[in-house]
């Protein structure tokens, strides 16, 4: 199964289902289908959701694509996206990788059976 890191402080949203997408630059590569968050900073802590889309964009159009513009403007993006990428431009492409909650996850394993 894929596997992405996640910091500890995105893992609440991710768990709650108020994260439901997450945008990676010069990381592995994901594909549509399951994917295992695993905590950052535990190793006890993954949660696993459906991969639905994946979408190659620079990311200085990535919060237009997720109709987050008013909430992430380009100094906002940059800053955000640098605590963890720190050379980062708004012209690199990145990898937005949209995905289920783990409920909605849950219920489409269970109905897969």
């Amino acid at each position: 199964m894929q596997t992405l890191k996640l910091v500890s402080r995105l893992f609440p949203e991710l768990k709650s289902g108020d994260k439901t997408c997450t945008i990676r630059w010069r990381e592995t590569r994901i594909e549509p289908g399951y994917l295992r968050y695993e905590c950052q900073d535990s190793q006890n802590s993954s949660l696993v959701v459906w991969v639905w889309r994946c979408t190659d964009i620079p990311l200085s159009e990535a919060a237009t694509f997720l109709g987050k513009q008013e909430e992430w403007p380009p100094a906002v993006m940059l800053q955000g996206m640098r605590e963890h990428y720190p050379e980062i431009q708004l012209s690199d492409v990145v990898q937005i990788v949209e995905h289920e909650s783990p409920e909605q996850t849950k219920l489409r394993a269970e109905s897969d059976r």
